[in-house]
């Protein structure tokens, strides 16, 4: 998939929405998106990425890389989650994501209660946090959706990898099957070891 690198173009009266998906998972990264709507074209079917179908996602996904202004995506990997807290490596993400659009947007709106960081190089992006944002700001519920997308097919790569933890089924999330694998095998480098049950299993 397509990460967009950033130009020095500043579009003050653009707006991106910027969302997360990955944070509660047992392995896997924190994906980020940031996604800046052309108003000429719009798309349909935008939500909350958890209240679609993973069919439904991967068409709309299709839908907003072909027709956004701009959109970037973006992660912190289970080694820098561990490193700096999952709060922490989520705004990393989040201004990764910012970094790759082709554009430097005036405003940020963000999933959720807290901001990140927008001051880059001198430059600051204003920034508003909107609890629920992925499912009332059409750029917000854009980024969760290619966000989400984007993290699924991650984790159904590190199936090939490590298919003794079934990360094509519950990508990394602590179901019971998830659970009982790491207590049988021990965790794998993709796993989150400050995460319980993690962290318990390594003593």
């Amino acid at each position: 998939m397509k990460v967009m690198q950033r130009r020095a173009l500043a579009a003050p009266h653009l707006v991106a929405g910027v969302d997360e998906v990955g944070r509660g998972p047992l392995a896997g990264p924190v994906v980020a998106a940031a996604v800046i709507l052309d108003a000429s074209i719009p798309i349909t079917g935008l939500a909350d990425s958890k209240a679609l179908s993973e069919s439904r996602r991967t068409h709309i996904a299709n839908d907003i890389r072909d027709k956004s202004l701009a959109w970037s995506i973006a992660w912190a990997d289970a080694a820098e989650i561990d490193a700096i807290n999952i709060l922490q490596a989520t705004f990393l993400a989040m201004r990764r994501a910012l970094l790759g659009l082709r554009v430097i947007p005036g405003l940020a709106e963000i999933d959720g209660n807290r901001l990140p960081n927008l001051d880059f190089d001198g430059q600051s992006i204003k920034g508003a946090a909107i609890v629920r944002g992925d499912a009332s700001v059409p750029a917000i519920s854009a980024a969760s959706i290619i966000a989400k997308v984007y993290r699924d097919q991650r984790m159904r790569d590190m199936h090939r990898d490590y298919p003794q933890y079934g990360f094509d089924q519950h990508k990394g999330y602590g179901t019971a099957v998830h659970r009982d694998c790491i207590e049988r095998l021990g965790p794998c480098p993709e796993h989150r070891r400050t995460f319980r049950p993690v962290s318990i299993k390594i003593r």
